[in-house]
This record gives structure tokens, C-alpha cells and sequence, in this order.
């Protein structure tokens, strides 16, 4: 009988690594007793699309990529990452609920935000013990799919508004070794509401869940001008805020800090630091938990670290 079991669970493991979707024994699909929006259906294996990224196009345009030379981006994304894993591995100053939901934010358009998601996940994608989702939030402008030239695909709003879909059905498996994506889906004129309802926490709980070395990493719209971000906040255990250099008001991002106060653990990144790298990226860095005094001290911090 061991034997059998011994047999079994190294079948599961085997089409787990093929990006296979296999709910654990007893699961069913967004099955969340506190978050009943979903409707629980029998555990199915289902197998995601394999999705095909220009890697080479990446690397042309700035962006951290598998086996690419060294590069001074690339080390630079290894110190950003780094205490960001530590909370998830519960090293951290303290524990940080959720740790593994992070969210990348700007106060407004154009800092950034998204170049730093995908980079974000890229490099973490290359840790030897996490497997990376990264998910087009910003559902009034995606633009991950058109970064990574990749055709329209269904995905996080048709997860919220259909309980018939399936996660597995609209996550796309890449090329990257333990990367994956969710794109924003079709759009909604109810987005704000959707991502604000009982479906979203019980599909991120999912999200989270399903894999326990699983980061799922939010590419997420302007904190100042849209509402959208503020709902995702609330379901994050950390918070990545750009700020571009020579751009963004200090008071803007102050205001906007005011806007995320229930995640507690926030780091700031200064884009454009100077023309550090030959496609003007530098970055400095802010780390630190929410208290009302220290996020004011990690701004200034970030202005004066690159």
C-alpha cells in the first residue's frame, strides 16, 4: 500500500511541474467557506496554456531576463527582492500576514510601475524555491500582454464575473521557468466593484493557497487615480510603491501612502535614478512597516539612496 501512495504522490508532483492545476485531496475549486461568491464544483486536473515570451525582446528593451549577461538592473532587482522574500519566508523584522501577496503601485501613471512588476517577478522567478504568478490588475490599462507581445486573453475579471471559470483555465504558463501570468481578462464597467467583492478574496485566497511557494505579484493601477488599487490593498501582505525621480511630487506620493494604510509592510522604489543603466534606469530603495512617521522617513530615504 505505501508503495502505491509512494507512486501516486510522485505522479501529482510530476504534473504539478508540468504546470498541470491539481487541486490537493479534498479540494474543490475556490471552495472558501467566509467567501462564498464562487460556486464549488468537483476537483478537476486541468492543464493552463503554454504561452511563448520573446525573451531577447525583453532583454533589447531593459527588462531582467533568464541567463541574460550580468547587468547592473539585474543586481539591482536581487537587493529589491530580497527583503520582500524574507518577509514571505517569515524572516522578517516581524510577521507579515500574506506576505506572499504583493502588489506594485505608483501614485501616478507613468513611474514605472508595470517595468518594475515584470522585473520584479522575473527575478524572483529565477529563486530556486519560489514559483512566481503575476497578475495584470491595472484592468482600466493592462498592458502586460502587449509588453510581452502576447495576444488578448480571458482572465482576472472573467474569473470575477463567471464562477463557472476554472483559474487554471485563464493562467497562461511562459517560457520562464516558473513564471506565470493572469492578464486583466475583458473589460468590465464594473471592474471597481468586482474587485471589491466576495469572488476577488476567495480567487486570491485561491491564488495564494494553491501552491505554498507560490508569489503572486500584482501589477496594479495609480493609487491617485483610481479607486481599484485601494480595494487590491486591502488584500495584500506587501506593497511595492514607484516613484519616478525628477516626476512625482512628494506630496503625491504622501497622499497616496494615506491611501494603502491597511497593508502594513511597504517598500519604495525611486525609478530613473539617474542614467545608471543604458536604458536610464537606476533605482533606490525605501523599506519599512506602516507607521505614520516612519513612511515619510522612507520616502526621503528613497530619494537619496540611488
Amino acid at each position: 500500500m505505501s508503495n502505491l501512495i509512494e507512486k501516486a504522490a510522485l505522479r501529482l508532483e510530476q504534473l504539478r511541474a508540468a504546470g498541470v492545476e491539481v487541486p490537493s485531496v479534498g479540494e474543490t475549486v475556490r471552495p472558501n467557506a467566509s467567501h462564498p461568491a464562487r460556486t464549488a464544483q468537483p476537483a478537476v486536473a486541468r492543464v493552463s496554456k503554454s504561452v511563448k515570451i520573446d525573451l531577447g525582446a525583453l532583454l533589447k528593451a531593459g527588462f531582467v531576463t533568464p541567463n541574460a549577461p550580468k547587468s547592473l538592473i539585474a543586481d539591482q532587482y536581487r537587493v529589491i527582492k530580497r527583503p520582500l522574500l524574507d518577509n514571505v519566508a517569515g524572516k522578517g523584522a516581524a510577521p507579515v500576514a500574506h506576505a506572499n501577496r504583493i502588489m506594485v503601485t505608483s501614485a501616478m501613471p507613468g513611474e514605472g510601475k508595470s517595468f518594475t512588476a515584470i522585473n520584479l517577478a522575473m527575478s524572483i522567478a529565477m529563486e530556486l524555491d519560489y514559483r512566481v504568478l503575476l497578475v495584470d490588475a491595472d484592468v482600466a490599462r493592462p498592458s502586460l500582454l502587449k509588453t510581452f507581445g502576447l495576444p488578448a486573453s480571458a482572465g482576472l475579471l472573467d474569473l470575477l464575473e463567471d464562477d463557472r471559470i476554472d483559474l487554471s483555465q485563464t493562467l497562461l504558463r511562459t517560457n520562464v521557468d516558473k513564471l506565470s501570468l493572469l492578464p486583466s481578462g475583458t473589460p468590465h464597467p464594473r471592474a471597481t466593484e468586482l474587485l471589491a467583492s466576495d469572488a476577488m478574496s476567495s480567487l486570491i485566497d485561491e491564488m495564494g493557497q494553491r501552491y505554498p511557494d507560490r508569489i503572486i505579484i500584482f501589477d496594479s493601477p495609480p493609487l491617485l487615480q483610481t479607486t481599484e488599487s485601494r480595494v487590491l490593498a486591502t488584500h495584500m501582505g506587501q506593497i511595492v510603491v514607484v516613484v519616478q525621480a525628477g516626476k512625482t511630487l512628494q506630496s503625491q506620493v504622501q497622499h497616496a501612502l494615506t491611501t494603502i494604510q491597511s497593508c502594513p509592510v511597504k517598500m519604495m522604489v525611486l525609478n530613473q535614478a539617474g542614467a545608471r543603466t543604458g536604458h536610464g534606469y537606476g533605482y533606490g530603495y525605501g523599506y519599512g512597516y506602516d507607521n505614520a512617521a516612519g513612511d515619510e522617513g522612507k520616502v526621503a530615504e528613497a530619494a537619496t539612496a540611488s
